[in-house]
């Protein structure tokens, strides 16, 4: 199994990720991490450096535990990972560094821009399962070296929801006709308020069946998506205090959080009402925009070659750097997908008797989302909800 330190490093890098991102979008560390760490191990000077300090540990480390998260997630049910490395027939690779990596990885590159363009496509499309279409980098006759990973990952709720109009009466979505979802539970526990520096954070676990979960977090209005999501991977590594469903008090205890006591006609259990939204968000990331945050300053510059270690009779430099990456949250589950990829160059009233209490979760406002490996609390994928999916209109039937 992963190692707690390589998680760490993931779910870290998820967490400075979020902290860079604006507006709706979508990204997976998880798809990222392994290939920073692959070039760290073979890079040197301050391109290993900083490669090393976006991985979050030791160059000299970063390839096993690369190839532990890879080995890890292959084994996770509802999740399909794969890693891709394509070569041009004239450069060779350093034995060490190429024997590193998954033995059926390695395939080559033509030069025939086009067919490699369709090979490398077909091997997106097929790792995801249809979801990401191509590979969101460009092979140019420049290209000595692609190498790239894909993940994707399903879940059916254990619970389903159901599916009704929702019309936020304030916020950014107020008066829009959202597809609404809904659900009764009596597990008070898959919900509860985190108490962060930046502020309250509600999470909300909705639970798959293969041990990948969503969670929902709804922060204090002001909060930024870095702030809301970083707030997620703190409760993930237990370094903030959450209080449960079962402990809240009553009133307005979270954001879109309230518990009241209410009268019933028989005894019934206390009950957690969630009312969220659907969503299907994609995102196309150009990682050398954030090239400090990945590690990559040094690594695109072309005058030199920064990686030894990986071909010793070619100088290679990062021309380009991309993640193409979707999510979809619905009644009955969630999918979500990303290919990575780096191109490398040379250079009514009844009697109310009984009384029961009732927590209310409405996500009715921008939310953030953290799909997690339940079992180990890896981040596969992350985002910020800010366009939900619309409540389809009913048809219209002619009168005759």
């Amino acid at each position: 199994m992963v190692t707690n330190a390589t998680i760490q490093a993931v779910n870290g890098l998820t967490a400075r990720w979020a902290g860079a991102s604006e507006g709706g979008t979508v990204f997976s560390a998880a798809g990222v991490w392994p290939l920073l760490a692959f070039l760290a191990d073979g890079a040197d000077g301050a391109a290993r450096a900083e490669l090393a300090e976006a991985v979050g540990m030791p160059a000299d480390r970063s390839a096993s535990a690369a190839r532990e998260l890879l080995g890890a997630m292959g084994r996770m049910r509802g999740l399909d990972s794969a890693l891709g490395l394509w070569t041009k027939r004239t450069l060779e690779l350093r034995e060490r560094w190429e024997a590193g990596l998954p033995a059926e990885a390695h395939g080559v590159l033509t030069g025939d821009e086009s067919a490699d363009k369709a090979a490398l496509d077909a091997w997106a499309a097929k790792r995801t399962g249809g979801l990401i279409e191509g590979m969101p980098v460009q092979v140019t006759p420049d290209t000595e070296m692609v190498l790239a990973s894909a993940l994707a990952l399903r879940t059916e709720w254990l619970r389903p929801f159901e599916d009704w109009p929702m019309w936020p009466e304030t916020g950014p979505w107020a008066d829009r006709k959202l597809a609404g979802l809904y659900r009764r539970s009596a597990l008070l526990d898959r919900v509860g308020v985190a108490d962060t520096a930046a502020g309250h954070v509600t999470e909300l676990k909705v639970y798959g069946d293969n041990a990948i979960d969503v969670h929902l977090l709804l922060g204090e209005e002001g909060m930024t998506p870095g702030q809301v999501l970083g707030a997620g991977v703190d409760i993930l590594a237990r370094r903030v205090t959450v209080l449960p469903g079962p402990q809240l008090p009553y009133g307005e205890v979270g954001p879109g959080l309230n518990v009241v006591k209410v009268r019933s006609a028989e005894p019934e259990p206390p009950t957690l009402n969630v009312a969220t939204v659907g969503f299907d968000i994609r995102a196309l990331h150009d990682l050398l925009e954030l090239h400090k945050l990945f590690g990559l300053t040094t690594a695109m510059d072309m005058s030199r070659g920064h990686f030894p270690d990986i071909s010793a009779t070619t100088s290679l430099a990062v021309e380009s750097a991309k993640q193409a990456a979707m999510a979809r949250f619905t009644a009955l589950g969630f999918r979500a997908a990303a290919v990575t990829a780096f191109g490398a160059v040379a250079g009514g009233a009844p009697q109310l008797r009984w009384i029961t209490t009732r927590v209310n979760a409405r996500f009715d406002r921008p939310f953030g989302f953290l799909a997690v490996h339940r079992h180990s609390r890896l981040v596969l994928s992350a985002g910020w909800v800010t366009e939900p999916a619309e409540h389809p209109e009913e048809p219209e039937y002619d009168e005759d």
